[in-house]
């Protein structure tokens, strides 16, 4: 089945291009139509094109009929919010990726809450949706929480949340980014700040059977010991036993269980079925799991922590997934940890020096290209993400020596975080955990 399917990957990032070398070990014949050329995704597809992955949906066509493509996997969360997948599947062409309207479960948090609130499943933090024609009730429920995150209705590219004492530091200030807030999106979420600890759960499902894949926990912060401004991701760590250090089997079950619900819940709700990723982020909490957002794709770092773990053929699972067969498929995943960092340019997010970089062989990590290009003969940071190193290992310390190695060797005006995947950052996690139970 894998080696007679032409799959298109939409998106030109590192997480793309690991979907890329998945679909590629699979025997799939691989294209790519990306926003830049990403020098690493250039060498390991038969084919591609340049192009606006976002609007530009002729020239899309133009691809998928020129390489002959069968399946089209959606890697970011903008096409599939312009409707990327609706014109491929009127030209002929099966997605793994939601339609735009199902793809509202990461495009409208107010979509994703109300969702979940109609369909009684019961692991939201309160909260409250405002309008501009209702935010003068936004002063009060503020002081009734105490403590919240303000959340905008629409892709931020995970850089639109603030929470009360990390971003936002007063009531004035927290009110003045709500104002900023219902000025350019159609309205706002308000929720009360949970405490607790975050991990992400990648699950591939074709509306009725689903696939999850081992739960991971990524770094949005910028700077060692969770400091900084948020990021799209710094790195991420998975473990070998399909958990975390500090959740149980039954923690994960509850994730899992919830993703199906919610999978049921957006079906009863629109009639459609759901085909493609849904990428939750969860928070262990002394009350339980809890829900704090859907992604509709595969998360970028944390696609780089699961894929390699891949043992089942991904071309093989993509195809069954179009055709509503996903049930079929046995996936099985190596039993290995994993840790993935991100080289940044200097500076990011907020002022990031672009530049020249050198990336020496690595002997056991993995590489997958970001935000670079080539020029001058060589490979240059731009203003994101650069290069993520993905170490695999029985152990999450044999996983973390793997990556850091790679990451360091990095030459040019770079940065990484070396504390991701440390046996002393993830025994913070574990006694956090422990402290809310006590």
């Amino acid at each position: 089945m894998a080696d007679k399917i032409k799959v298109l990957v939409v998106g030109g990032g590192a997480r793309e291009h690991a979907i890329i070398d998945a679909l590629v070990a699979g025997g799939a014949e691989t294209y790519c139509y990306m926003p830049f050329l990403n020098p690493g995704i250039k060498k390991a597809v038969k084919g591609y094109v340049v192009g606006e992955i976002d609007r530009n949906f002729d020239e899309l066509a133009l691809a998928t009929g020129k390489y002959g493509i069968g399946i089209a996997v959606i890697g970011p969360e903008v096409p599939l919010a312009a409707g990327i997948v609706d014109e491929l599947e009127r030209r002929g062409i099966a997605c793994v990726g939601p339609v735009k309207a199902l793809a509202r479960l990461e495009t409208s948090k107010s979509f994703a809450r109300r969702l979940l609130e109609k369909h009684g499943i019961d692991v939201s933090p309160k909260f409250r949706i405002f309008e501009a024609d209702n935010a003068d009730h936004i002063p009060a429920w503020l002081d009734q929480l105490g403590s919240y995150v303000i959340k905008p209705d629409g892709l931020t590219g995970g850089k639109g949340v603030k929470v009360l004492g990390e971003h936002v530091t007063s009531r004035e200030e927290a009110l003045a980014y709500c104002n900023q807030l219902l000025d350019r999106h159609p309205a706002i979420i308000i929720e009360e700040k949970l405490e607790g600890e975050e991990f992400s759960l990648q699950t591939m499902t074709d509306g009725k059977s689903f696939l999850h894949f081992p739960v991971v926990q990524d770094h949005k912060r910028a700077l060692e010991g969770d400091l900084g401004s948020n990021t799209g991701g710094m790195g991420s760590y998975s473990d070998a036993n399909m958990a975390l250090p500090f959740l149980t089997t039954e923690d994960v079950e509850a994730a899992r269980r919830i993703t199906e619900q919610t999978a049921f819940a957006i079906r009863k709700e629109t009639g459609i079925p759901y085909k493609g990723i849904m990428f939750g982020g969860f928070m262990k909490t002394a009350s339980g799991i809890k829900l704090l957002e859907y992604n509709a794709r595969f998360g970028d770092p944390e696609a780089m922590n699961v894929l390699p773990l891949l043992k089942t053929n991904f071309a093989d699972i993509c195809t069954a997934l179009t055709l509503g067969r996903l049930g079929e498929i046995n996936a099985q995943f190596d039993n290995m940890a994993s840790v993935c960092k991100y080289v940044v340019p200097e500076g990011y997010p907020e002022n990031p020096r672009s530049g020249k970089i050198s990336i020496p062989p690595t002997e056991n990590a993995l590489v997958y290209y970001g935000s670079v290009c080539e020029k001058d003969g060589g490979i240059h940071t731009t203003a994101s993400r650069a290069i993520a190193f993905v170490g695999l290992g029985d152990s999450i310390e044999e996983a973390e020596r793997i990556a850091e190695k790679a990451a360091s060797e990095v030459g040019g005006r770079v940065y990484h975080r070396r504390d991701i995947g440390t046996a002393e950052a993830i025994r913070r996690r574990v006694e956090h955990v422990r402290g809310m139970e006590a």
